[in-house]
């Protein structure tokens, strides 16, 4: 395991104290004293699951949601053949009080759809809400779009209104996961948002569907991913999301 090298820095956030952690190699990330606990209760059981399915907890990681089925899927990535194995499965307490469909409107109750990516200022430790990432709604495709919004999180505590809201258990291994592979050097981690499984039978059933476009335009990354894989390179502009191969 890398070396951590601990600073203390005072006065950010709400009136405490924060500890930045950072790994060798890798970068900042804000630590909590929960999180302090929660790293020595949790991640022993983790980083032995991974083993037993010959994964390591620091590997990059993806996060997919499906809404209409309330599940939240890491997937971790192998470190010599490059592909990505899904790790684990997490069932999702509530996402909100809208519909499925895009967010379009700060205020709106709607949880996102989309490609976004989270990165280490993302990351909240000291979260009213257990622990807590910022998703980073919105992306350059929905201010392209003219869409607002803030402080879109996956978070615990099970309350959200547009948010995507974990129990506190699950929460903690989650953060754990997409928390060991920033401090391992992965940039930022993606997050892939989705209304549904978008199998073709699905896609079907929303023929009438008023979001149909939008969903079409989701799944062309959806299936490239599910067809390799292999994650791939996204993009947005007023013109809807972009993807090609790595």
């Amino acid at each position: 395991m890398k070396k951590l090298l601990w600073v203390m820095l005072c006065g950010l956030g709400s009136g405490g104290i924060w500890m930045l952690a950072k790994e060798v190699g890798g970068t900042n990330l804000p630590v909590s004293d929960l999180l302090v606990k929660v790293r020595a209760s949790v991640r022993p059981t983790l980083d032995a699951e991974a083993k037993s399915k010959a994964l390591t907890v620091g590997s990059p990681v993806l996060v997919r949601i499906f809404k209409e089925s309330l599940e939240l899927e890491v997937w971790l990535q192998q470190p010599k053949a490059q592909q990505w194995v899904l790790f684990k499965t997490y069932p999702i307490h509530k996402w909100g009080g809208g519909t499925l469909g895009p967010k379009l409107a700060e205020g709106d109750g709607q949880a996102p759809e989309g490609f976004y990516s989270v990165g280490a200022k993302q990351m909240n430790p000291f979260s009213n809400y257990h622990l807590a990432f910022n998703i980073g709604y919105p992306n350059a495709f929905d201010q392209a779009k003219g869409r607002t919004g803030s402080a879109i999180m996956v978070h615990g505590a099970k309350v959200s209104i547009g948010c995507f809201a974990m129990t506190d258990p699950l929460i903690e291994e989650i953060y754990l996961l997409t928390e060991a592979a920033l401090l391992a050097g992965q940039g930022k981690f993606p997050v892939h948002i989705f209304p549904f499984r978008m199998t073709p039978e699905r896609m079907a059933a929303a023929k009438d569907d008023p979001n149909l476009p939008f969903w079409e335009n989701l799944r062309e990354g959806y299936r490239m991913f599910e067809e390799a894989k292999q994650l791939p390179k996204v993009t947005g502009d007023s013109t809807g999301y972009h993807f090609t191969k790595p």
